[in-house]
């Protein structure tokens, strides 16, 4: 759990949602803006982007944009399907395309929003409590849950990783990992879970569990260091990780996991907040916070997995960085040569989206919903609204 994860959980003790249908004629319809000309991305015609939305307001939202149009549509959910009570949710945590789907993890109504990739129309939910994050092997999807309720949890319960047939879109088993969850990888046949502990605090959890796919059983814990958070895995052999820290004198780390050996290493000097790995680069971004001087320290790295060395600790070259007030979503279209960067701003009003070249100039930018976090690149247009 990080300070934002925290801040607005207290916030969330002083909000009330009324549950209830909406009617058809209140949503707030999508707005279309042009931010480039149209361009040919290679395979991809274009990526949605979830939005979280501050937590107990209901507000997550999806926005999606097209390479072919250079058009960015805002809000798309909520008029693609009037009849959904709620709309989209409350804190939108992953989103990913798998099979002519997309799935929407929502992390406080405790599902995830499964759509059809055409259009972006409500197909079903399934309900998982304060899940986090998925990913898919085979016919299936992992998807990894607290397993009990938001907040500090006084009776220590370990969180689980549930199995969903991609087919029947239920839970066909679970999996009781270590606490608070986060992301996970698969590698080698075997699921690599994140786990955090942040519920725990200032006790974190330090270990990745490691799932056998075949028995759905873990086999393996793996010590890594404190809040673990984010995993990417290479596709060969290794697994990046990146650890919170606690806030005070365990800083914000980056490390290395070696599925054949499981042996871990740590990435000096390389805080780490949300990373993506395009090629041999592994892009970071971090946005520290420290209790002991309540200052953040900003940084845009990239890691050059083959060097085993930081290139650069500013990938952003034109100056522009300074009107992005807390990254926090990053993404790279190698094809189209770009990179995207969110910004959450204050966690409470839309934030931004900023598109830059991959020598780090600033190309277009674009206003967002609440917290612009989760991208899930598609090789299908969307179909228009009108249509």
């Amino acid at each position: 759990m990080n300070r934002k994860d925290i801040i607005i959980i207290l916030l969330s003790a002083f909000i009330t949602l009324t549950p209830g249908c909406r009617k058809e004629d209140k949503y707030i319809p999508s707005t279309d803006t042009d931010v480039t000309d149209p361009t040919s991305s290679g395979d991809y015609a274009g990526f949605f982007l979830l939005n979280e939305g501050n937590m107990g307001n209901n507000k997550a939202t999806l926005d999606y944009f097209d390479y072919a149009t250079g058009k960015y549509s805002r809000n798309i959910y909520a008029e693609r399907n009037p009849s959904v009570a709620l709309e989209l949710g409350d804190v939108g945590n992953d989103l990913k395309i798998r099979g002519g789907k997309i799935y929407a993890v929502i992390n406080c109504s405790n599902f995830i929003e499964v759509m059809n990739l055409d259009d972006a129309v409500h197909i079903t939910e399934i309900a998982i409590p304060n899940c986090r994050y998925i990913t898919f092997d085979g016919g299936y999807a992992y998807v990894t849950s607290y397993a009990g309720p938001i907040g500090p949890d006084p009776s220590y319960r370990k969180g689980y990783v549930a199995k969903i047939d991609t087919l029947t879109l239920s839970v066909t088993d679970t999996c009781t990992v270590g606490y608070q969850p986060e992301e996970a990888v698969v590698a080698s046949g075997k699921l690599y879970v994140a786990n955090s502990g942040g519920y725990m605090a200032p006790e974190y959890d330090n270990r990745v569990s490691v799932i056998d796919l075949e028995s759905f059983k873990v086999v393996k814990s793996v010590e890594v260091a404190d809040n673990l958070h984010r995993m990417i895995y290479d596709g060969k052999r290794y697994i990046y990780i990146s650890s919170r820290g606690d806030y005070k004198g365990s800083e914000s780390s980056t490390y290395i996991l070696d599925t054949h050996t499981d042996q871990v290493s740590e990435i000096p000097y390389l805080p780490n907040s949300n990373m993506t790995l395009a090629g041999d680069s592994l892009w970071v971004i971090s946005n520290e916070w420290s209790n002991i001087t309540q200052t953040d320290e900003i940084s845009y790295a990239i890691y050059d997995t083959r060097l085993c060395r930081v290139v650069t600790r500013h990938f952003i070259t034109d100056g522009t960085e300074e009107d992005i007030t807390v990254p926090f979503g990053i993404a790279v279209n190698r094809e189209q040569k770009e990179f995207y960067i969110t910004d959450a701003k204050d966690y409470v009003t839309p934030g931004k989206l900023h598109c830059y070249s991959i020598d780090g100039k600033r190309k277009w930018s674009v206003t967002t919903g609440d917290i612009p976090a989760h991208f899930a690149f598609t090789h299908k247009q969307l179909i228009s609204k009108d249509q």
